[in-house]
């Protein structure tokens, strides 16, 4: 517990004189009445006023005397509540104190302190004497006069008073709750530490019940339940006068219970001398009798202890003489004169019962007129004298009619009713009873179906058919479950037209109110009041369950007539029935709030009669669980967990608390083992434990991780599961195997720990609940959960003994092993031991735990070795609790959905869907999508600088160490970000699994990209070397042109005024130029691709007419059947009788056949992508051989394919259209590589489009320029077309990542680029675009990528890509103006000339740039000075640049991007490194963003088979089955060629191949994308399919209900 705010040192005062505490807390008898000075009752009054404040600041409990402490305080997981305190400090004793009350340690009382500096207890004298000199006489005056003085610590009392007046309401009834279950007395009358008004505690006592039992006239023991504060009582009274030497509390302890101290007394451990706050204060406790002959009393009986001298209280002492039935007072001695005389004289007149004791009396009990007795203790034995006491009390409340009911002392004058003094509790307590008024006189039984409709029947009707919708039977699985879905949606609305009651109206009223700690009130009295208003019905009929069920026994037994037997078993189901419906409290009325928040879910709207909006009632069930609130988890009448409310109200929580870490603690044992006694003595928790109110389903509860732990533990709360007991016999054996294996599972599926409570020390109940835990657990390995487990065996006799310990755990370990191997079975799994199922530590992860009840209830109290046993068990989930990291709330709720699911599809494993893994695995796949990404930018980077040095013949060779070392940067970073994901992220335990599996994939991924940059630099040397010869020809031509203009300028020179003129001589002389290069060198043709296929098609086919051929696009077929011969029978066999099967219309090939095919086409249009990108037809040109070497490698892989293990041969006519296909859908590429080819260098085009240029430097020579202008305004020229090309590459690569990082479809991985196109799809409704997304996957991803690339250029162009275009050209200017000052710095040092110029000048911009030296060769350069051209550049460079970017715009920049760099390009390459493998039974695309991954493939969500062409056998029907659906079902098969088979769905696995890789988990849910696809293009797809949605075919009704937003939302649930 934190006590922050609090002074933690001691206050002043600490060290009293001991005759100052005489006079402040120990009234004597010499005190006569009116006695002392008015001065003398002031000084009193301060100093007891400054022992007060003492004391709470030596408990560091002063800060919390007007903030009071709350319950949320001292429940919180906090450091020092996970430590064993025998003994504490002082300063600790308040936390020490709470923290062993909560654990229901009466020890709590008997905390040993801690001195500052502790030493023996044994003082030795001042000064020591030799042997021979020691006297003992010299010793006895110290010891009689002097003493040794007792240590002055904190009294007990004054521990629980002050923590009790410190405390909030709700922390004072938890204090008393325990207290009592402590079986020590209660505060009934306190007086106020400041005030000394007396205050009358009466809602601490709401909550406390009392059980007993006593004999009828039948002498049958009839046991009986009550609330104490409702309980009507004889009532004994204790009190005395003056000073006594007998200790009052003592002899009531012996009357009640010889063997524990229910009233603390001045001989208990830790008493002292001095205590503060317990003078005045009466408790009170009861005796229950056992119906036993040895009771000492046969009546529930309370007792009430008045503390201090009765005198000095006079307010208490006239109430409880008032109320009670027998008052029995100490006194020393009777004295007439006695200053209380009076009071004892009046008691003696009236007519109740009085029994005098005295303590210096030694006479036996004497009656001194009737009912009124007096009895010596003085030298007496005290076992004679408690027997005379009780006896005579006894005697007294037989004749006595008096009765006490507790709630009836707040009636009294002049006190203070805490209920009464707290504005929230009064207003929760009216609202509560408001609602209460209406179940007045109502039939118990009968009260949920009046008050709470929408849980009934309706809601019992709607989970019998969910679970039917998940276990179909029939054949037509989608027919059938469009129907449950139809029927489960009427009782969705048949359940929102359900009337709100009035009941539920007023709890709905007074929670919506920002009033927390009123509403926190009005819970807790309604759950008091329906309690009360329960109880004594379900106690009639828990006894009436009893004793019919001994009746059917005895039947049984008897083997007696069979209708008799069948009597009684009815009776008891009706019974059982009563009780199911008798059982009304709080977490009922919250499921009512769920059960009308999943109506009003389901049909989307509000209810009418709801006063607030549905979506607020999640918030209300979480603001309860905050509070401490259990909710229920799975609904233990239906058997059903409200997925839909329960993840609403985890959304709630997340967002009140934020998306904390949580530690499930989940515990399962057989019923009445102590499971909810054991969570709330560990915890302080609330859960249900009395006979009447067992727990039935699952319910959870947080509990708080201090700040101080946080930091330890890695996680915020604890979430507790508490459960319902497995093989329950209550409610008429409704607990099954099946029942109990589902919540076994469920909850240990949930929980990070579970505990395994096991009762007793029966070997067969045991191996009973271990058979049924070991199968869970068996489940949990096989769906990869990895929870741990610890086993409690509670109630066992000796816990010390540890020889029979271990023996007891080697039984246990050898019954585990034993019940595994039974459960490998069921299971189907390989499983020899336990320990091969879950890591498990025999001596570690084994508690044995002592008895509960140290002695016999009733009225025993708690075991104090049970309390250690607790302790040291919540000491070991904490150890494993630090070891674990828990589970955040977001992945708790799709834990808890992803475990439902699977149950409900009664094949756990098989059915089992680990979503948290899922979304682990997703975020895994987008880190290793950034890792990828920014390795290949890094290597882009890197490829068009040594590009750049290629083409400069800078380089002539590329080194793999060169590449290496460029990506060494990047590559560590990339190093370091994983390790630090792997390491740190908060769900690396789960990511471990993955991690040696990605770091291989990254190291493999580096290789690769240095070899492919390797291969792709070698093809550009290699093309280099090839392409000199036209780029020598192009430089030739235009430098000659450059110095022939010079010449004819010079010509003109005295006419460079003369425009006209200049400008026509120019004209001449450049017709006549470009005509020479035309006759010298010839022009670039147009090309016709498909026509040069046709002729190589025509000599490889000479029999077949090419040009006339009617090719198909191979890419949209629906079948290869007609493109194949079989190469032997495929042994097709008969229909299984009364099974429907489906399979493709076209006979010779199977499906696995056509998936092999399509596969093939796939790869094969890939790897012919990538070859004709080879080609590099935009820098080496076109030729015919490119086509030949495509239709060579296209018939290489074809004839590959047919050797292998197929069993068919393609036919002429697929080679045929497979080449014409490709080759159609390659021809634009190829001809806009070649236009773009001819354009750089046709010399006409090329020659023509530099016209300008040339005639700009003509007039400058004209106009007598130096040669350093004109060779400055020659190198601007010559750099245009090369920063052009380094701009358009420079913001591509900038774009690509920009447009990743914000274009919604691109910003994820390859499965959330499929989510886009899908909507997109679904937003146009465009048929034969859907058709091309299912026939060519890969092709319209690139085709989507594209548009959305050309889309965001085209939205962001004058905002992102312009102003990126400029910064870039700008960039450019300054390296460009930089490396020209740098080379004129460098010719002036070294003296050089401008070839030096040059030379340093083009290197340093090399690898920016593709411009070198002999760009210029040719051209006249003697004489230039170059500081002089340097300043031409610096003036002539700006206008070039702005003559670039004058033509940026949107159409030129697609236009003018380089093939190899364009960003859709660059992005589609990103995607498509990844799984393109299809599901062999629907198609659909394996979502895995990883190539090569090790991981099953599996998709989000399957799709109808009916678009893919497939249809029932024999029939024209489509097929409108799903996989997922299919595999749910145990009537559906499907035809296997290869083993000539017919495959079960269920185990389509065993077909082998592919199928065996595909991972296709049974779902049953909506899934209505493709269910609307179907409907919306119905007519589309018969007529594309040749068939008909009719017979097995027909589209479920149901299906036609999602409309084209149902389709587009679903998206977002499924992927």
């Amino acid at each position: 517990m934190s006590l922050s705010g609090v002074n933690t040192e001691c206050g002043e005062g600490c060290e009293r004189k001991k005759d100052e505490m005489k006079k402040i807390c120990t009234k004597t008898d010499s005190v006569q009445e009116g006695g002392g000075t008015e001065a003398a009752d002031q000084h009193q009054e301060e100093n007891e006023r400054e022992q007060m404040k003492n004391l709470f600041q030596r408990l560091h409990l002063e800060g919390w005397c007007h903030n009071k402490l709350r319950a949320a305080d001292v429940l919180q997981i906090t450091k020092h509540s996970l430590q064993s305190n025998e003994s504490c400090a002082e300063e600790e004793l308040v936390q020490t104190f709470l923290q062993k009350l909560l654990m229901m340690d009466y020890r709590a009382r008997y905390i040993h302190v801690k001195e500052t500096n502790e030493q023996d207890p044994i003082e030795q004298s001042d000064t020591l004497s030799s042997e021979d000199e020691d006297d003992i006489f010299d010793y006895v005056p110290c010891l009689s006069n002097k003493g040794t003085s007792q240590s002055d610590h904190v009294h007990p009392m004054d521990v629980q008073m002050a923590v009790f007046h410190c405390a909030d309401r709700f922390l004072k009834q938890l204090m008393v709750t325990k207290l009592s279950q402590c079986q020590y007395a209660l505060p009934l009358l306190v007086p106020d530490p400041d005030t000394q008004q007396i205050e009358f505690p009466l809602w601490t006592f709401r909550q406390i019940n009392k059980s007993w039992k006593m004999r009828n006239n039948d002498k049958e023991a009839i046991s009986q339940t009550q609330s104490v504060y409702k309980a009507k009582t004889s009532m004994v009274f204790f009190f005395r006068f003056g000073s006594v030497s007998s200790s009052k509390s003592q002899l009531m302890n012996s009357l009640i219970n010889e063997k524990h101290n229910t009233f603390f007394h001045r001989n208990c451990p830790g008493s002292s001398k001095t205590r503060v706050l317990m003078d005045g204060v009466v408790e009170i406790s009861w005796f229950c009798p056992s119906g036993k002959n040895t009771d000492k009393f046969t009546d529930f009986v309370a007792f009430c202890n008045l503390h201090g001298n009765a005198g000095d209280h006079e307010k208490q002492l006239q109430i409880l003489t008032e109320i009670s039935s027998v008052n029995v007072v100490l006194l020393p001695r009777m004295d007439r004169y006695d200053r209380h005389a009076t009071k004892i004289q009046n008691l003696f007149k009236i007519k109740k019962p009085l029994i005098c004791l005295f303590t210096e009396d030694e006479s036996t009990v004497t009656e001194m007129k009737k009912e009124k007795f007096r009895i010596g203790l003085k030298d007496r034995n005290q076992s004679d004298v408690s027997e005379e006491i009780r006896k005579t009390i006894n005697v007294c409340l037989s004749k006595s009619s008096s009765t006490f009911r507790l709630e009836d002392v707040s009636k009294q004058s002049d006190i203070r009713v805490d209920e009464e003094d707290d504005e929230d509790c009064r207003r929760g307590r009216e609202a509560a009873k408001q609602m209460m008024g209406l179940l007045k006189k109502k039939n118990l039984t009968e009260i949920k179906d009046s008050f709470l409709p929408h849980q009934g029947k309706l809601w019992h009707q709607w989970s019998q058919k969910n679970k039917e919708l998940h276990r179909p039977q029939g054949e037509n699985v989608e027919m059938e479950s469009s129907e449950k879905e139809t029927e489960m949606k009427k009782i969705r609305e048949q359940q929102h037209e359900s009337d709100i009651s009035q009941f539920m109206k007023l709890f709905n009223k007074e929670m919506d109110s920002d009033a927390k700690h009123e509403n926190m009130f009005f819970l807790n009295w309604l759950r008091i009041l329906l309690d009360e208003y329960t109880s004594a019905d379900l106690s009639a009929l828990h006894q009436m369950y009893d004793k019919t069920w001994s009746a059917v026994k005895k039947l049984k037994e008897k083997n007696d007539k069979p209708e008799n037997l069948k009597a009684e078993q009815t009776k008891l189901k009706r019974i059982s029935d009563n009780l199911q419906a008798a059982n009304f409290g709080l977490e009922h009325i919250m499921r009512e709030i769920s059960q009308i928040y999943e109506s009003c879910s389901s049909v989307k709207k509000n209810k009418k009669e709801l006063q607030v909006h549905f979506s607020s009632l999640p918030g209300l069930a979480a603001e309860m669980m905050i509070s401490g609130f259990p909710l229920e988890l799975m609904d233990g009448d239906a058997a059903h967990v409200p997925v839909i409310w329960i993840s609403a109200v985890l959304d709630e929580l997340i967002q009140k608390l934020g998306d904390q870490r949580v530690f499930v603690l989940s515990v399962l044992g057989i019923q009445s083992s102590g499971k909810s006694t054991m969570l709330n003595a560990m915890f302080g928790l609330q859960f249900a434990v009395s006979a009447g109110r067992c727990t039935r389903g699952a319910f959870m509860q947080l509990v708080r991780v201090s700040d101080e732990m946080k930091t330890q533990m890695n996680f915020d709360y604890i979430l507790v599961v508490d459960t319902e007991g497995l093989r329950a016999l209550e409610l008429s054996g409704r607990s099954t195997r099946h029942h109990d294996n589902e919540l076994a599972t469920f909850v240990v599926g949930l929980g990070n720990l579970t505990l395994i409570n096991i009762f007793g020390e029966n070997p067969s109940e045991m191996q009973d609940i271990l058979q049924i835990v070991v199968q869970a657990f068996l489940r949990m390995k096989k769906v990869r959960l990895n929870p741990r487990s610890v086993f409690v065996h509670q109630n066992v006799s000796d816990v010390t003994a540890g020889e029979k310990n271990m023996e007891g755990r080697r039984r246990l370990l050898e019954t585990l092993d034993e019940m595994t191997k039974i459960a490998a079975k069921d299971e189907v799994c390989d499983a020899e031991r336990f320990s091969d199922v879950i890591r498990f530590d025999v001596d570690n992860d084994v508690k044995y735990f002592a008895q509960l009840w140290e002695g016999s209830p009733p009225m025993a109290p708690p075991n104090p070795t049970y309390c250690d046993n607790i302790q040291e068990l919540k000491e070991t989930i904490m150890s494993h609790a630090s070891r674990s990291d828990g589970m955040m709330l977001k992945d708790l709720k799709d834990r808890i959905k992803d475990l439902w699911e699977a149950l409900l599809n009664e094949r756990f494993v098989f059915s089992f869907r680990n979503s948290l893994e899922i979304s682990v695995y997703r975020k895994l796949e987008t880190k290793y999508s950034k890792w990828t990404w920014s390795l290949r930018s890094a290597m882009m980077e890197t490829e068009n600088k040594l590009h750049n040095l290629i083409e400069n013949e800078v380089i002539h060779e590329v080194k793999e160490s060169d590449i290496k070392r460029a990506l060494n940067k990047t590559r560590e970073e990339v190093k370091n970000s994983m390790s630090e994901f792997f390491e740190k992220d908060k769900d690396k335990d789960t990511l471990i699994q993955w991690k040696t599996s990605f770091e291989i994939k990254i190291k493999e991924l580096q290789e690769n990209i240095v070899r492919e940059t390797k291969w792709k630099l070698n093809d550009i040397l290699q093309q280099r070397d090839l392409k000199k010869k036209i780029n020598d020809q192009r430089k030739h031509h235009e430098n000659t042109l450059y110095e022939k203009s010079k010449d004819l300028a010079l010509k003109l020179k005295d006419n460079a005024k003369d425009e006209e003129r200049l400008k026509k001589e120019f004209d001449l002389f450049w017709e006549e130029s470009v005509k020479k290069i035309i006759r010298d060198t010839p022009a670039i043709r147009d090309i016709d691709v498909m026509r040069d296929v046709r002729e190589i098609l025509s000599d490889l086919y000479k029999s077949v007419h090419v040009d006339h051929w009617k090719s198909k696009d191979i890419f949209t077929v629906q079948s290869y059947s007609d493109y194949v011969q079989v190469k032997k029978s495929s042994g097709i066999v008969e229909t299984v009788k009364g099974v429907v099967k489906e399979v493709f219309r076209y006979d010779p090939l199977s499906k696995e056949d056509e998936a092999q095919i399509s596969s093939f086409i796939t790869d094969l249009v890939q790897q012919t992508d990538r070859m004709i990108k080879s080609f590099n037809i935009s820098k080496m040109g076109y030729n015919i051989s490119c086509i030949q070497q495509l239709i060579d490698y296209i018939k290489a892989r074809e004839t590959e394919h047919q050797d292998g293990r197929v069993k068919y041969v393609f036919k002429n006519e697929f080679f045929m259209d497979l080449v014409l296909s490709i080759c159609k859908r390659a021809n634009k590429m190829i001809t806009d590589q070649h236009r773009l080819f001819r354009e750089a260098n046709d010399p006409v085009i090329y020659v023509e489009k530099k016209r300008g240029d040339y005639y700009s430097i003509f007039q400058k020579y004209c106009h007598g320029a130096t040669s350093a202008v004109i060779f400055g305004e020659i190198i601007c020229q010559k750099l245009k077309e090369p920063i052009e090309q380094s701009v358009y590459k420079k913001t591509a690569r900038d774009l690509k990542d920009e447009i990743r990082s914000n274009c919604e479809s691109l910003n994820g991985n390859r499965s959330n680029l499929e989510k886009h196109i899908l909507k997109t799809l679904a937003g146009e409704e465009d048929f034969v675009k859907y058709m091309n997304y299912i026939h060519n996957p890969r092709d319209h991803f690139k085709s989507f990528i594209r548009d959305e690339v050309n889309r965001y250029i085209s939205d962001k162009f004058s905002v992102s890509v312009l102003p990126k275009m400029k910064m870039n050209i700008e960039l450019l200017q300054q390296k460009i103006m930089n490396a020209a000052h740098e080379s004129t710095e460098h010719v002036r040092v070294k003296r050089g000339d401008v070839g030096l110029w040059l030379k340093s000048f083009t290197q340093k911009l090399s690898d920016e740039l593709i411009f070198s030296e002999k760009d210029l060769s040719g051209v006249e350069h003697d004489d230039v000075d170059v500081k002089l051209m340097e300043d031409m550049m610096r003036r002539e460079l700006p206008v070039t640049m702005s003559d670039i970017s004058s033509r940026f715009n949107t159409e030129t920049f697609p236009e003018k991007l380089d093939l190899s760099f364009r960003p859709d390009d660059l992005l589609f390459g990103h995607y498509t490194r990844c799984c393109w493998v299809q599901c062999p039974l629907c198609g659909v695309i394996c979502t895995n963003t990883i190539e090569n991954h090790d991981e099953d493939h599996s998709a989000s969500f399957h799709t109808v088979r009916c678009k893919r062409g497939v249809k029932y056998k024999g029939t024209n029907n489509l097929s409108v089955w799903i996989c997922t659906s299919s595999v749910a079902s145990n009537d559906r098969s499907f035809y296997h060629s290869d083993s000539n088979k017919w495959i079960p769905y269920r185990k389509y696995r065993t077909a082998g191949g592919v199928y065996a890789k595909w991972s296709i988990t049974p779902d049953l849910s909506e899934l209505p994308y493709w269910k609307w696809f179907v409907c919306r293009f119905q007519k589309d797809l018969e007529k594309e399919r040749s068939g008909k949605f009719e017979g097995d075919g027909k589209i479920p009704d149901g299906w036609r209900r999602y409309s084209k937003e149902d389709a587009i939302e679903s998206l977002n649930r499924y992927m």
